[in-house]
């Protein structure tokens, strides 16, 4: 009888055997990178739960194939099922095959989670709509992502595990500038790139405005050397062309240098001058307080009252 009952585990229990492919292998322990493995599942278990079991988000998946078969994030596990795990295709045409979303989010924004500030204001200073506050729970950017259909940038591999989450990407990289270069090679978006036309404060849109409108807002030195302004709606503050603007491009530059090659000297284009800024003087209310050196803006407050793998081919 006792050795019937240590059996019955057992019973409950199938084996499969999994094989990830290319950057997935990051997440797995090196013992199991690039090599099939064999491990017990429980029989109700599915794809997705098995494969976040061994430490991969669904959001890091494009294609599951079990036996041969394409098959969807839902899928029952059966005894000596052989299960093949693939990252996103760039190379491949694999629309014959069932992908497990629907289709891919036809223009790109993004939600940053609570520790990727510095990237969110790179994607915004690219051009790219990214929702960002420090204080985001991780709740609150599924919810984001899910209602605004965003996608999640994260480094955290438990946020993007929870189901209501379909698009999403784990950011490898340590620093900003890295993450930026990863996230436009990853997603392919460097003819994407709209330079410096959104506030890195707020996210809005940044248009042009008439230097007569503005005037009282700029400092003197300002005043004098500069004729092309930019304003943001939201938050009112200027923008121009100032002395942050060369070492912003060449962040940008670095990230995606076809995308941001400076314009010809007699064409303006908004977007292309944003580096300095100033928010304009209230006579009813007290000014803002001057924002920290390291805000979201990352840029020069104009005044006290200012807030500052190569290529997949799989």
């Amino acid at each position: 009888m006792a050795a019937r009952h240590a059996l019955q585990p057992a019973s409950k229990m199938v084996t499969a055997t999994f094989r990830f492919y290319e950057e997935l292998n990051d997440f797995l322990p090196p013992e199991r990178r690039r090599r099939e493995f064999s491990v017990p599942c429980a029989k109700a278990a599915t794809t997705k739960h098995m494969i976040e079991a061994l430490g991969v988000p669904h959001t890091e998946v494009e294609l599951i194939l079990v036996n041969g078969e394409s098959v969807g994030l839902d899928r029952l596990l059966r005894d000596n099922d052989r299960i093949a795990v693939y990252p996103q295709f760039e190379a491949f045409d694999v629309t014959p095959l069932l992908r497990l979303r629907e289709q891919p989010l036809r223009t790109p924004r993004f939600v940053a989670d609570a520790h990727l500030g510095g990237l969110a204001r790179l994607l915004r200073m690219a051009g790219f709509d990214t929702r960002y506050d420090n204080g985001y729970r991780d709740n609150e950017v599924a919810d984001i992502a899910g209602t605004e259909g965003r996608i999640v940038l994260t480094r955290d591999r438990e946020l993007l595990k929870l189901r209501r989450i379909t698009h999403g990407c784990y950011v490898r990289a340590l620093k900003p500038a890295q993450q930026l270069h990863e996230i436009l090679d990853r997603l392919d978006l460097e003819r994407s790139i709209r330079p410096f036309s959104l506030c890195l404060v707020c996210n809005a849109p940044l248009r042009s405005v008439d230097k007569a409108t503005v005037m009282e807002t700029l400092p003197p030195a300002v005043q004098a050397s500069h004729q092309r302004f930019t304003t943001c709606d939201v938050c009112h503050r200027v923008f121009w062309e100032g002395s942050h603007w060369r070492r912003m491009r060449e962040t940008l530059a670095a990230a995606g240098a076809r995308a941001v090659a400076p314009p010809p000297d007699d064409e303006f284009v908004i977007s292309d001058h944003v580096a300095e800024t100033a928010r304009p003087r209230s006579h009813t209310a007290a000014p803002p307080a001057a924002a920290p050196a390291n805000s979201q803006s990352g840029l020069k407050a104009a005044s006290p009252a200012a807030p500052p793998p190569p290529k997949r081919s799989r």
